[in-house]
């Protein structure tokens, strides 16, 4: 008798550590190439652990075929929660690469070592900016805490919500591309003002070439305002982190 107990705790945990580990892939900041496999599996171990007297009353059934459907949940369940945290957390990307795109920083992208691809500078910078924020604010904390409740209202043995994901992940891409326009409007408003008057500059005196000083001067101008819009980007991340925590609870509440 002990014996079976033994093996459904044990079974309970992995099926934790399953979804915790599927998450931990895509949410951020947990989701950094930086972090080896190895860190990242103990960690989905340590961080199912606590849940453990939850997870225990929800095993489903120990037949083989129930055991590989469940793993096969949990991965679905914890790769839909990170995503659409990620999905959130995209926004402050979207937002730097508009402002590259506006500048004329995507001349001179760089590798960037977390995604492993291309990346624009301000983008980058703008992704370094808000997982030090994310750390100094103990937002990670909240997303962690936010993703172990899941536990409690969407268990073991609970279906999954295929239309409430399909409506949070559609909501969360408009918020997404909203969110980034919102975080890049003011800067993308002076560039934009910029291209005006050079284009008025290049009508009254066109051998002056207005256009070929465009790059130079708008550049200037987002270094020398990026400050500005730095500056509010706390308040920013506190919104993503509250819209990303309620993401996770309304779907795992179904």
């Amino acid at each position: 008798m002990n014996h079976d107990i033994a093996i459904a705790e044990f079974l309970a945990i992995m099926l934790g550590a399953v979804r915790t580990g599927a998450w931990m892939m895509l949410c951020p900041p947990f989701n950094s190439r930086f972090i080896p496999a190895q860190v990242k599996a103990l960690l989905s171990v340590g961080l199912t652990l606590p849940m453990a007297p939850y997870l225990t009353k929800t095993v489903p059934s120990l037949e083989t075929k129930d055991l590989i459907f469940s793993v096969a949940l949990q991965v679905f369940v914890g790769a839909g929660l990170g995503f659409l945290t990620a999905l959130l957390f995209a926004a402050l990307q979207a937002a730097g690469d508009l402002l590259d795109l506006f500048s004329g920083f995507t001349l001179a992208s760089t590798y960037d070592p977390f995604s492993q691809s291309s990346s624009s500078i301000f983008g980058r910078f703008y992704n370094l900016v808000a997982l030090t924020l994310l750390f100094a604010s103990d937002g990670h904390q909240l997303i962690l805490r936010g993703f172990l409740q899941s536990f409690r209202t969407l268990p073991l043995d609970a279906t999954f919500s295929a239309e409430t994901f399909s409506r949070l992940l559609l909501r969360g891409v408009g918020e997404m591309f909203m969110s980034a326009v919102q975080i890049a409007g003011p800067l993308i408003g002076v560039l934009f003002l910029a291209d005006v008057a050079l284009g008025l500059l290049n009508r009254v005196a066109p051998a002056l070439n207005a256009f070929q000083l465009g790059f130079p001067i708008k550049i200037f101008l987002l270094v020398a305002l990026s400050g500005t819009a730095i500056a509010l980007l706390p308040s920013v991340l506190d919104t993503l982190v509250d819209k990303a925590v309620t993401v996770v609870v309304r779907l795992s509440g179904g």
